[in-house]
């Protein structure tokens, strides 16, 4: 919402479809993981209102390599897309946790949007403003992490971290460094706008879903 000069993609990407179709909606929250949109009661305010027929975007893995056990925020998942737990003691409630992987977390949210008859797509995380030899350091595990739970749980996945680095190597290092006003991670407008306009190149190169219907040509 511009907080910072922050912004996020989902702010900026209503000019690529029909709005007089589709409605867009944005739950998206910085500084959340997987782990934590649940916690936090956001994924349940989602399913309240999920019918059949909606789109689910999802995006997450910043956020899911943090602290899992630390005694600040303990927003982190485990790693891998295992069956892997972790029993801790939240400093939310003083109650134990069971931690999952971050794999656990995204597959639920793919299982529960399908329960509801609505259809998940699941993005990368976008890349960091970090370079080597003029090349985007793309991010390694989460895109793959999040491609194997996509396929294995009969969602549609996007790579938007290769769709993005791909611009910003096409732009070059001086300019992306504009995009970024406070980290190498939260864009500014300018930055979230290429972002938004990775995700409607991600989601038309997705031949066979229904989304494409409600996109501007």
């Amino acid at each position: 919402n511009g907080r910072n000069a922050y912004w996020g993609w989902g702010s900026l990407i209503y000019p690529y479809f029909d709005t007089g179709r589709i409605a867009i909606r944005t739950r998206a929250k910085a500084g959340t993981s997987t782990r934590t949109f649940i916690l936090d009661g956001r994924w349940d305010k989602i399913m309240a209102t999920l019918k059949k027929g909606d789109f689910v975007i999802m995006q997450f893995g910043h956020n899911d390599h943090a602290g899992v056990d630390d005694t600040i925020k303990q927003k982190g998942t485990l790693l891998g897309i295992s069956d892997s737990t972790k029993e801790i003691i939240s400093i939310r409630t003083h109650n134990p946790e069971i931690v999952h992987t971050y794999g656990w977390y995204l597959r639920t949210f793919i299982t529960e949007t399908k329960s509801k008859g609505a259809i998940p797509i699941v993005c990368s995380l976008v890349p960091r403003d970090r370079w080597n030899h003029g090349q985007v350091i793309e991010e390694a595990e989460y895109p793959e992490w999040a491609e194997a739970v996509a396929k294995a749980n009969g969602a549609y996945y996007i790579n938007l971290n290769r769709i993005i680095a791909a611009h910003w190597i096409a732009i070059g290092q001086d300019s992306v460094k504009h995009f970024f006003p406070g980290d190498g991670t939260h864009t500014n407008i300018n930055g979230a706008r290429l972002n938004a306009a990775s995700v409607a190149e991600g989601i038309k190169g997705l031949k066979d879903c229904p989304l494409n219907q409600y996109m501007k040509n």
